[in-house]
Formats: structure tokens, sequence, C-alpha cells
């Protein structure tokens, strides 16, 4: 009989025989394998960290016990062992969320996807409870790639002055964020992780003092847990216990008996503790652990036992063209450099590394530092890329402000992932980009609508050399190229209307929907120009006296409506006296659920169909007002 088929919450963890734990153990990995391989997600990070959960679930009492997942993308196995094993829509429209969701559990407390704050929620929530007179635990899993996180420090330098606050910081370290961690703490860690002594050990005192009858496992127990000054005689702990932060481990992630007796202790000392665990990501699956690159971080749909993709792409994705073409700039500019935060190869820079290793840098989850180290580098003669997921460069808004662009420095950000990611959900989409730089004074922002264009469009944005230029462009592959017919100033004509009746300003990828909008209105007689201004800020002074020859100006975004491209032309209109009608058609201002791209663009009215009908709605308006 299935053991894991038998569990339903935390409570049937707990109940479990020791007997059964490893069991449960492999049936979980089974049905991760199966499970993500149908739907696509987090496979290799949720391999790693099956243990791990069911000892944390067998020790605290969820959701008395807060447990938090920093960046919870490896909390399938926790969603599993609360009550949460239909994944059959994981990541899709009405299934689970690919992160910890509150609408779905009681037990799932923080579902923001970004990395290193789990420390900091972690700090409020011990502080509260001390305020309440609770005594209930807090326990964070954050893991070693997201303790490059500058967040995770500020926090760790508050948590360590709380000495009566009942807090345990679980690492999970198994090397790797997205790819190997880097920098010197991955180095540091490193050193308690492999220590030749200290493993050395370990192993021969397993080995000798549980073979002792009766005493065997408590004094086993009592020895892996032992004072500072013993394990310090082996391997060195200061990197936490400086901080006054009581230290346990390192602890093998995946022998659940070892981490059940470290976070038993950790639960008895009612203050902060930090549980030293290695796992390995990838546990289990001998394809994941031969994917070097990434153990599988994140699939797409593929069979569970080649691992070949059952959904092959339709043709390069937009980050495969910013990739190649990085890789001949890079040729021809020796002054073109690339920064990325712990997302090398998904950003494209992959190839670029490889080409030129002295020329690029990963400087971990940790993209406030990355912005401001591109401004020294931009200072210093080079021209640094700056290739971050779109949702990500909003950690590091003040640094482009003041840092980059005060400063006037020519550095290029590219935005990957702009716009409706999807499956990712609200954390992911990266709808908000367009509205925030929109205050940058100086700073251009480049919106191509498709690879050609991405490709001289990224050219243009490394050739500007006194202030910050943006790059943006989606997830999904390429489509077909869409040549103009003409130009009016900078801006690319994709259609020419009949007669002037709606100027459509297409922004970037939008340019496919809007076409067909056009098409759609043009058959019930309505003249539709469809410009792409190429550059979305500044905007093309040509731009004005275009609008003003229609009747109506319609704004097509992939980004939030507030403060966006749309709220920028009908700003320039305002300030040239042009009193043309303008209709917004982007993102609301909310959180969108995870579902698929297009059921999201479905969703909030960015198809062809809502908004011909929109534009034809507005103009019967805009022509009784003109009567």
């Amino acid at each position: 009989m299935s053991i894991l088929e038998n569990i339903r919450s935390p409570r049937d963890v707990k109940a479990l025989p020791t007997a059964d734990l490893d069991g449960l153990a492999s049936e979980i990995r089974e049905f991760l394998i199966h499970a993500v391989s149908r739907t696509g997600g987090h496979l290799g990070p949720n391999l790693g960290v099956v243990e791990l959960a069911i000892a944390l679930h067998r020790v605290f009492e969820s959701p008395k016990d807060r447990i938090l997942w920093d960046t919870g993308h490896q909390s399938y196995v926790h969603k599993i062992l609360t009550g949460r094993q239909d994944f059959s829509k994981l990541r899709g429209k009405g299934g689970l969320s690919g992160y910890p969701s509150r609408a779905e559990s009681e037990h799932d407390i923080v579902e923001n996807s970004h990395a290193s704050t789990a420390l900091c929620w972690a700090d409020g929530l011990a502080k509260a409870q001390h305020v309440q007179g609770s005594r209930d635990h807090v326990v964070a899993v954050i893991g070693d790639g997201a303790l490059t996180g500058g967040m995770a420090w500020e926090a760790l330098n508050n948590i360590a002055s709380a000495r009566r606050r009942p807090l345990v910081i679980v690492v999970n370290d198994n090397g790797r964020s997205y790819g190997p961690t880097v920098g010197a703490l991955a180095d540091r860690l490193c050193v308690l992780r492999a220590t030749d002594g200290y493993e050395r050990f370990l192993a021969e005192a397993r080995d000798l003092i549980q073979s002792a009858p009766v005493v065997g496992g408590p004094l086993y127990e009592s020895l892996h847990g032992a004072k500072k000054g013993l394990k310090d005689a082996v391997a060195p702990q200061g990197l936490f216990e400086d901080l006054g932060l009581k230290y346990l481990g390192p602890v093998d992630g995946h022998d659940i008996r070892s981490v059940e007796a470290a976070l038993r202790r950790a639960k008895r000392f009612h203050g902060p503790v930090v549980v030293h665990c290695l796992t390995e990501k990838g546990r289990g699956h001998t394809p994941a652990l031969e994917h070097e690159k990434d153990r599988f971080h994140a699939i797409g749909v593929m069979d569970p036992y080649t691992c070949a993709p059952l959904e092959p792409a339709a043709g390069p994705s937009w980050t495969e063209v910013f990739g190649a073409e990085m890789l001949s700039l890079g040729a021809e500019r020796p002054d073109l450099v690339a920064v990325t935060a712990a997302m090398l190869h998904p950003v494209g820079l992959g190839e670029f590394a490889a080409r030129f290793p002295d020329r690029v840098w990963d400087v971990g989850i940790a993209e406030q530092h990355a912005v401001t180290s591109a401004a020294a580098l931009a200072t210093a003669g080079l021209h640094p890329v700056v290739a971050l997921y779109a949702t990500f460069l909003n950690r590091a808004f003040d640094q482009l402000l003041m840092d980059v662009a005060l400063h006037r420095c020519g550095v290029t950000f590219v935005l990957d992932r702009a716009g409706v990611t999807g499956a990712d959900g609200p954390s992911h989409n990266g709808m908000w980009d367009l509205s925030l730089l929109q205050v940058v004074p100086g700073l251009r922002i480049a919106a191509p609508r498709d690879a050609t264009q991405l490709r001289v469009q990224l050219r243009e944005a490394v050739e500007v050399t006194d202030a910050p230029t943006v790059l943006r462009f989606p997830k999904e592959t390429v489509g077909k190229d869409l040549p103009a017919s003409g130009r009016a100033g900078q801006m690319d004509l994709l259609r020419r209307g009949s007669v002037p009746d709606v100027l459509v300003v297409s922004v970037g990828v939008m340019a496919p929907v809007a076409l067909a909008a056009a098409e759609l209105l043009a058959e019930r007689g309505t003249g539709v120009t469809v410009v792409d201004p190429r550059w979305v800020k500044p905007l093309d002074p040509a731009l004005v006296p275009l609008a003003a020859r229609h009747r109506l100006v319609a704004v097509v975004e992939d980004n939030c409506r507030t403060a966006g491209v749309g709220v920028a032309v009908g700003q320039a209109l305002r300030d040239a006296g042009q009193d043309v009608p303008l209709r917004n058609f982007g993102i609301p201002e909310e959180f969108l659920a995870h579902a698929k791209r297009g059921e999201v663009l479905a969703d909030v009215g960015l198809t062809p169909v809502e908004i011909a009908g929109r534009i034809s709605v507005a103009l019967e308006g805009a022509g009784e007002r003109g009567t």
C-alpha cells in the first residue's frame, strides 16, 4: 500500500513510524518526477528538499509554527505534505501555484517568490510573537544561493541580537541557486560542507558510536551537535557563530533522522539557531544530476523517462536571439562587458561567458550590487550590459536612479521576461518596468517587436554612452519578423490606414495583437494606422502631429496601464495642446493569477477582438462629441 496516499496533513507525517520515512521520501520523489514532467515546473530544487520537508513537518507544528520558504519554488514537497497532491494543473489556470500561496493553504505564510526575503519575514514574525507573548517557533528555510542577497544579511544582523526569540534558520545548502552559487560566501560554505577532517571525523564517529548497544544512537546525536570548541577542531564555524548565532551542522539533509535530531535541538534552544543542511539538487533523478547546468532547476513538459521535451519550441526564444547578438557584439567591442544576478544561463549570457570569461560577472542574487557595480564599470570606460528578469529590476530601482542615471552612466539594462510571463504567477510578471522607469531622467527604453528589431535596438542601446538604456522582451519564442512599410520620424509604420480614423501605438511584442485588431476594424470600414515607436521613452516628437491627424489614439502595451506608455502618450498630447481622445490597453493595476501567457492576456482584455470592440465603441463616442 502507498504511504503517500495516506498523507493528508502534517499530523499524518508525524504519526508515521520511523521505518516508513524513507519509503515516503521515495514515493514523493517518484510523484514529483512524473507530476512535474507533465506540467513543467521546478523539479530539481524540490527533489533536493524531500527529507528536509518531511523532517520540518515532523518536528514543528505548522501552521502554529510558521514555516517560511525563501524564494518558494522548492515548496512542492511542503504542498504535498499539507494536503495538496493534485498536481494535474500545477502552474496552470485554476491549479496549484508553483510557489506558496495563502489562497491555497493556511500552511503557506509568504508567497512572494523573490529571493533573500524570508529572513526578514522571520525576524518580523518572531518580533510580533514576542510582543504577543507567544512561544511558537518561526522557521525560515533559505538556500545558500539566497544568502548572497544583501537583505538576508541585513536580517541576520537583527536576528542575531534577539537572544530569546525562538527562530530557526535552516540553510538548505546544495551549492547552487540556478547554477553553482558564486562568491566568497559560497567558498566559506564550501569549507563547512567539504572539510575533509570534519567529514572523516563524522564518518568514523558514526560507525563507531552507533554500533554501541543501547546508548549508540543518543550518544551520536549528542556528538553530532557538539559545542563550538569540538567543531572548531575540524571545521571553521565562525561564519554564523561570530554573529552570535548558535550553529548546528553541517547535517546530511537526506538523512531524515539526522535532520530531525538537529531540528529538535534547535527547537529546544528557544533562540535564533542556524541548522546547516547539506542537500543535493536533483536528488534521486539521474538525468537531473547529469544536467550540470541547472540540475533541472525548471523544466518544461517532458517525458519522465527519456526527459525529451513534449512541447518543442516553435522557434528560437527572445533570450537566445539576445545571447547570439551579445556574442557578436562582444567580438566587435572589447569594451562590452556583462553583469547578471545568479541568472547567467537563463538570461542568455552562457555563450558570452564561455567566449569572454573575463568580461562577465555573476554577482549572485544581488541586483542592487549588480546595478551600482555596473555604474562604476561605465565610469571606468567600459559599457556594461546588465541582464536581469524584468521583475527583478524592481529590486534595484534606487541604484538605477541614483547611481546610474544621476551620474549619466552608459549602462544598458536588458530585461528578459518582460510583460506577462504567466505560469510563474504574480511575482514574476514583468509588468511594472515601463511604469517605474518613466520617472528616471535621461533613461531611454527600447521595446523590440521582433528578432530583427531586438538585434538592431541592442546595438543602438550600447552606442549610448551618456545615459542608461533599457531593452525589454518577453519569455516566449520569437514570432516572424514584422517589417515596416514606412517611417514617421524615427518610428516604424506597420500599417497605413485608408482614412485617418484611428492611430494605434503598438508597444514591442504587442504588434501582432495590434495589427490583428486593426484588420478587424478595417473589416468594419474603419481606417487604422499602426505605428511602432521602437523607443518608447522618450517618445518620438513625430508622434504628436501624427496623432493629431486622427480621430482617436489607442496605445497597446503589455505593462501596467498605470503610469505606462499610454499615460506618457497622453501627457505628450496634452503638453502639445492636442485633445484627441486616447484609449489605453494594458494590464490592470492588480496581481495576476498564474496561467498561460495567452490566457492571462485574454483575461485582461489584451486580445484583438476585445481591443477592436472597445475602439469601435470609443470611436462612436468620439463621433457624437464632434457633432
